[in-house]
C-alpha cells in the first residue's frame, strides 16, 4: 500500500483542507486528515484535477530540435505537403518528439492527452508506431489516447484507408477525419469511410473541421446525420468547427441545437485568427466542449507550449470571459470537458477518483488562469510526476 497526504490545499480555491491518497486514489477530503505515509504540505495552494490536453499532435513537434525557419505557404494544402516533406529531411522522429512533449505537458500539469497522429501513404504507420511506443513508455505518467488521423487526405490518397484500418486494429483509440469537402472533395466518401471504420472497430470519431461558414455547416450536418443514423450519440467529436463562428448566428445556433441532440462534442484551440465556436452558447445548449493546444513549434507555426492553463486563458480571451465564474468555466473546459470527451474513468477532485492532482500557488482559479504560475506539484495516480515546473522523469 502506498499513501500520500496532501495538507493545506484548497480545492478549486475553496477552504483549506487535506486530501488523503491511497494506492493512487483519493480516499478522503477533509480538514485534519492523518495518514501513515508521506506528507506534502501544499501551503495553501489551489488544487485542481489534472489538466486534459484534448487536441494535440504529439508526432510532429520540433520541440527540442532547435529553431527552424518557417517554410510552409498560407494554404492548408501547403502546410500539409511541406510537413510531409520535412518529416524525413529534419528527422522529426515521432517517438523522440512525442516523448519530449509528454514531459513538457506534465511539467504544466497535464495528466491526459488525446493526440491526432498522422497516417498516410508516405509515412505509413511510422508516426503511429512512434507515439504508441511513447504511450507504453510513459503509461504510468500520462494517459495517452491516439487518433488515427489522415492528415494528407483519405480518399485522395489510395491506401490510406487500409493503413487507418491497420492502426485501429493495432491499438489506435479513435478514428480521425479531415475537411471532407476541402481536402478530399468527397464528403460522402470520406465520412462513409470514417464511420465504417468506427463501426468495424467499435471506436469513437474525432474529425478536424476547418471548413468555414456554409461549407463547414454542410459537412457538419453530414456528420450529425451519420451520428444519428448509426446510433453513435456521445461518441463523436468535431475539432475546431470554425463554421460555428459564422456571422449568421441563427444558422450557427440551429447547428448547435443539432449537436446537442446527438451529444456531439466540440474541441477548440481558441485561435486568434479564425472564427470559433462560442463557449457560452455551447454551454447553454448542453454541448460538451474540450480544448487543446493543437500542434506546437512545428512546421505549421512557431507557437505553443502545451500549457493547458494558458489555453484556458486563450479561451477566456477569445470568448471575452472576464468574471471569475466565466474563468472557472474556462478551466472546466480544460479539465472535466476533456475528461468527458476522452471518457476518462474516475476522473476529478473527489473521493474515489484517481489522484491526478495539480497544485498551483494562486488566490483563486481566475488568478491562476490570468497569472499562470509555475505548477507547484503534479500528481499522476498519487505519484509526483512534476515539481516546480519540471518533469520528474527523463525522456532522452
Amino acid at each position: 500500500m502506498t499513501e500520500l497526504l496532501l495538507k493545506n490545499v484548497r480545492p478549486f480555491g475553496g477552504p483549506v483542507t487535506d486530501i488523503l491518497i491511497r494506492d493512487g486514489r483519493i480516499v478522503r477530503i477533509g480538514a485534519g486528515e492523518t495518514g501513515s505515509g508521506a506528507v506534502e504540505d501544499g501551503g495553501g495552494a489551489i488544487a485542481i484535477p489534472g489538466l486534459v490536453e484534448a487536441h494535440a499532435h504529439l508526432d510532429k513537434s520540433l520541440w527540442g530540435m532547435g529553431w527552424h525557419v518557417h517554410q510552409a505557404g498560407p494554404r492548408l494544402e501547403d502546410k500539409i505537403s511541406t510537413e510531409r516533406r520535412l518529416r524525413r529531411e529534419l528527422n522529426i522522429d515521432p517517438a523522440r518528439q512525442s516523448a519530449r512533449q509528454v514531459a513538457l505537458a506534465a511539467s504544466h500539469g497535464t495528466t491526459a492527452i488525446r493526440s491526432h497522429v498522422d497516417i498516410d501513404t508516405d509515412q505509413k504507420l511510422w508516426c503511429f508506431e512512434g507515439v504508441s511506443a511513447t504511450r507504453e513508455r510513459f503509461r504510468n505518467e500520462m494517459d495517452i489516447e491516439i487518433v488515427a488521423f489522415p492528415q494528407s487526405g483519405l480518399m485522395i490518397r489510395p491506401g490510406t484507408l487500409e493503413l487507418m484500418d491497420e492502426a485501429l486494429a493495432n491499438g489506435a483509440d479513435v478514428v480521425g477525419g479531415l475537411d471532407p469537402c476541402g481536402i478530399d472533395r468527397d464528403p460522402k466518401g470520406q465520412l462513409d469511410a470514417v464511420f465504417h471504420l468506427a463501426q468495424k472497430h467499435g471506436k469513437p470519431v474525432d474529425i478536424h473541421l476547418h471548413e468555414p461558414d456554409e461549407l463547414g455547416a454542410f459537412s457538419l450536418e453530414m456528420i450529425i446525420d451519420r451520428t444519428q443514423a448509426l446510433g453513435m450519440r456521445g461518441k463523436v467529436t468535431v475539432s475546431h468547427a470554425f463554421c460555428l463562428g459564422m456571422s449568421d448566428r441563427a444558422r450557427a445556433q440551429s447547428l448547435v441545437e443539432k449537436l446537442a441532440r446527438e451529444d456531439i462534442a466540440i474541441a477548440t484551440t481558441a485561435p486568434a485568427s479564425r472564427p470559433v465556436p462560442a463557449a457560452a452558447e455551447l454551454r447553454r445548449a448542453g454541448v460538451r466542449l474540450c480544448a487543446g493546444s493543437d500542434g506546437i513549434r512545428d512546421t505549421w507555426g512557431p507557437y505553443g507550449n502545451l500549457d493547458m492553463l494558458e489555453r484556458a486563458m486563450f479561451i477566456g480571451l477569445r470568448n471575452n470571459f472576464r468574471c471569475d465564474d466565466e474563468l472557472d468555466h474556462a478551466l472546466h473546459i480544460c479539465t472535466q470537458g476533456g475528461a468527458d470527451v476522452m471518457e476518462l474513468k474516475d476522473y476529478g477532485l473527489r473521493e474515489g477518483a484517481f489522484a491526478d492532482i495539480v497544485l498551483i500557488d494562486a488566490e483563486t482559479v481566475a488568478e491562476a488562469i490570468a497569472a499562470r504560475p509555475v505548477r507547484k506539484l503534479v500528481l499522476k495516480r498519487g505519484k509526483p510526476i512534476a515539481r516546480d515546473g519540471k518533469a520528474l522523469f527523463t525522456v532522452e
